[in-house]
């Protein structure tokens, strides 16, 4: 497998945690240093943190909440060297669970993965919401 296959891949387990709403799974592809930057601003840091917030966000109000469109089939990765990967997506969710994005939760996403080892795990994200300047 290549490693932008391998990269595509951690994008697609992301996905697939979030959707079944599983904190552990979803947690475990960041790095123990690992900064996720919500939409709105907040650093969780540390894949303790992020495990720990989206079990809340998973058993609270996004509950039941998918991911829509494709993370893995659609992301622009590039590698910086052959060790990190720096990752471009849209993206979306689905508070009910539907297979389209809720009015108002589109999303731009970018990640930073490295290589440890034999897997790729993501060591930053940010999620930015798409939002027309114009007002």
């Amino acid at each position: 497998m290549t490693a932008e296959a391998e990269v595509r891949g951690v994008l697609e387990r992301l996905t697939d945690a979030w959707n079944a709403g599983d904190a552990a799974a979803y947690g475990r592809l960041f790095t123990e240093d690992a900064d996720y930057v919500t939409f709105f601003g907040a650093n969780f840091s540390g894949r303790e943190a992020i495990e720990s917030s989206h079990r809340a966000l998973f058993e609270g109000p996004l509950r039941g909440s998918k991911l829509t469109g494709q993370l893995g089939a659609s992301a622009k990765v590039r590698f910086v060297r052959p060790d990190v990967a720096v990752v471009v997506v849209g993206g979306g969710s689905s508070l009910n669970g539907a297979e389209t994005t809720d009015a108002g939760r589109e999303s731009t996403v970018s990640f930073v993965l490295v290589r440890e080892g034999e897997e790729w795990l993501i060591t930053a994200f940010q999620n930015t919401r798409v939002s027309d300047p114009r007002g």
